[in-house]
């Protein structure tokens, strides 16, 4: 027995060392680390080999130089991403000439373009056009009427004013609610999350999945790729289907070659019955519900939907259900969505009327990498604009463009009350050196910015004015805003907007404001770090 449990013992620290190694194979560290070594390689042979015609070399790299930077310049990306991309070419010109060609033109990625926008495209049939409920809409507010205008032409969201939102302040209280509505699965139940790790959170969840795909429920399951690389099996997919539950691994990275997993899927989706839908901060693993203390207390938010937004969120999820498929996407059809709607919204007759708690309007909505159209940033600077009195923002990251800081610091300097609630205790240390890079700015301009002392926020809420809201998985740094696939509900008028004001509140008196005397403490190191990063930040 005791030799069993040694086995067992040096298996498991075997798999951990062959996680460890796949880590640093796949990592976009090693590439780096390989593309530089090459720079100063080619440096060196140079020097030695070629010292006579150096100044013929040279001239041909600072062609080279002028030429890439014409071209990057020249491109359609956001001005910061252009500019360190240049300071990247400048510094090491076969370095980041290589990477930014790379990256440009990468096939897995245009593959993965092709997919998601032909997938998009075929969706939008799916989605009800609801031109009455516009048309209220536009009687109601004009301001959240060119919102929802927006999101329908450049997302496809449809708004809803028939949905209860139920907001969750805490990651545990929502996982008791989706245990709850899992076990009460009769037809099918979907997940979409960026991370899923084993632990109590997860076993519970995957016991019960593994228990409706025995009683004819339709399961499946869609998890990020990188997920593979730092907290699942290559080959857990296939595990899952043992258990009868459809799964699929979106993106799965490839050592070195591999450019696309810049565009992660970050969405955290749960549909069951197409009566429900949970989305917001929430990963599938014990961290997020406490149970695991990496940075302290865990501090995330969710809501979960009960009405006809939730179709928004069904089809969001079959979007990239279809994107995944390995035939190719002529050959795809995009299922008929009618068939995962309840009945009572399938019914447009139905009697049910109203539902209790159903005041206000939802809109749920994606953001893409591949449209060239940054929704989520987009939505954030509109309540920004909008806001006639105050402005309340938490997010695990600060890592702003130029736009958005703007946005944020006019905001203030018009006299709006704009808090940012910050990570005391951050899960990357380089994030929160680009963060507090931004203290300076956002205080001279009026901004109050608080830090969660008890430990790590992970909450992507804005709330404004105490009638509009918005909560999903839309971080304030480059990532979120340019690279991941994202998803959020818009809120206006929903009674649960209180409950998101009086936790942000709650949230706000266990936190420490951020004060002149605390920028003055920051370190010399830490704010060289920063400036450093930032020439590189909207690459990271």
């Amino acid at each position: 027995m005791a030799r069993m449990m040694r086995s067992k013992k040096d298996n498991s620290i075997l798999e951990e060392g062959k996680r460890s190694v796949l880590q640093v194979i796949f990592s976009r560290t090693m590439l780096i680390m390989l593309l530089i070594v090459l720079q100063f390689a080619y440096i060196i042979a140079r020097m030695y080999a070629y010292a006579g015609h150096l100044p013929i070399l040279l001239g041909g790299e600072l062609l080279i130089v002028a030429a890439m930077m014409m071209f990057i310049l020249n491109s359609k990306e956001n001005p910061a991403i252009k500019l360190s991309w240049c300071f990247l070419v400048g510094i090491f010109p076969i370095f980041g000439s290589v990477v930014y060609l790379v990256v440009r033109y990468d096939l897995g990625y245009r593959v993965q373009q092709r997919r998601i926008t032909e997938s998009e495209a075929q969706s939008r049939r799916n989605l009800s056009v609801q031109d009455e409920v516009m048309e209220e809409l536009a009687q109601t507010d004009m301001q959240t009427y060119h919102v929802a205008s927006y999101l329908r032409q450049q997302a496809g969201s449809s708004v809803s004013n028939n949905t209860k939102v139920t907001y969750f302040p805490i990651g545990e209280k929502q996982f008791e609610e989706m245990v709850k509505q899992l076990e009460a699965a009769e037809k099918y139940i979907f997940l979409e999350y960026f991370m899923i790790s084993h632990g109590k959170m997860w076993n519970t969840i995957l016991k019960i999945l593994a228990r409706k795909a025995k009683e004819g429920v339709d399961v499946r399951l869609l998890y990020d790729g990188s997920c593979s690389v730092y907290l699942l099996p290559y080959s857990y997919p296939k595990r899952i289907e043992k258990l009868g539950i459809q799964c699929r691994m979106f993106s799965p990275p490839i050592p070195f070659l591999s450019t696309h997993y810049n565009n992660r899927d970050h969405r955290k989706i749960l549909v069951v019955d197409g009566k429900v839908a949970f989305t917001g901060g929430v990963n599938l693993c014990d961290e997020y519900i406490n149970i695991d203390s990496p940075c302290g207390h865990w501090k995330d938010v969710g809501i979960m939907l009960e009405g006809d937004a939730v179709h928004d969120f069904t089809v969001m999820f079959m979007q990239m259900w279809v994107a995944t498929e390995r035939k190719p996407i002529s050959e795809v059809a995009f299922p008929d969505m009618t068939q995962y709607l309840p009945e009572k919204v399938h019914d447009k007759k139905s009697a049910d009327g109203a539902m209790e708690g159903n005041r206000g309007y939802v809109i749920p909505y994606g953001d893409s990498p591949v449209d060239n159209e940054n929704v989520g940033e987009m939505v954030y600077i509109d309540i920004l604009n909008q806001a006639k009195k105050y402005v309340y923002i938490m997010t695990p990251y600060l890592i702003l463009d130029n736009e958005m800081l703007t946005a944020i610091m006019f905001a203030a300097k018009r006299g709006v009350d704009v808090r940012i609630i910050l990570p005391h205790i951050p899960d990357k240390k380089y994030a929160f050196v680009l963060a507090q890079a931004n203290y300076t700015d956002l205080l001279a301009a009026g901004v109050k910015v608080y830090e969660y002392t008890p430990g790590f926020v992970h909450a992507k809420v804005f709330v404004s004015d105490a009638e509009r809201a918005v909560v999903g998985t839309v971080n304030l740094d480059y990532r979120s805003l340019y690279w991941h696939y994202e998803c959020s509900a818009y809120l206006y008028q929903v009674p649960a907007i209180k409950d998101i004001v009086a936790d942000y509140l709650n949230t706000q008196e266990k936190c420490e404001q951020v004060t002149h005397e605390t920028i003055r403490k920051i370190g010399r190191f830490s704010k060289i770090v920063a400036y450093l990063l930032k020439l590189v930040a909207p690459l990271m």
